[in-house]
């Protein structure tokens, strides 16, 4: 097995989502600049468009990496909405990762660490 140089620490922190797959900058962007935060008891929460919610996950080690791996719930212009998603760090202060819909969208997204 090969050891990964992503330490548990390195997903915590803000993250601004800067590109959606699903969507363009003007929605994801429209209430809020577009983020995710994760907290060092692998909980937080995000917030893109009118998409907010809290986050629950955990550090899952792959093969060739880690990911912080979490399901989520919330609310998209007030109605109830869950599901999953999963972020990776893909350099220093990027990660990438993919926000999931219970029987609906989902999208990929890059971010940057807020500093």
């Amino acid at each position: 097995m090969r050891e990964s140089k992503v330490k548990n620490t390195d997903f915590t922190g803000t993250w601004h989502i800067y590109e959606m797959e699903q969507w363009d900058e003007d929605y994801f962007n429209m209430d809020v600049q577009a983020y995710i935060k994760i907290e060092s008891a692998n909980s937080g929460c995000f917030q893109f468009g009118l998409v907010c919610g809290e986050i629950d996950g955990r550090i899952v080690d792959y093969a060739d990496d880690k990911r912080f791996e979490f399901t989520w719930e919330g609310n998209d212009e007030c109605d109830p909405v869950f599901d999953s998603g999963w972020v990776r760090i893909k350099e220093k202060d990027t990660l990438e990762g993919e926000f999931r819909f219970h029987q609906g969208d989902s999208s990929t997204f890059p971010a940057r660490k807020l500093e």
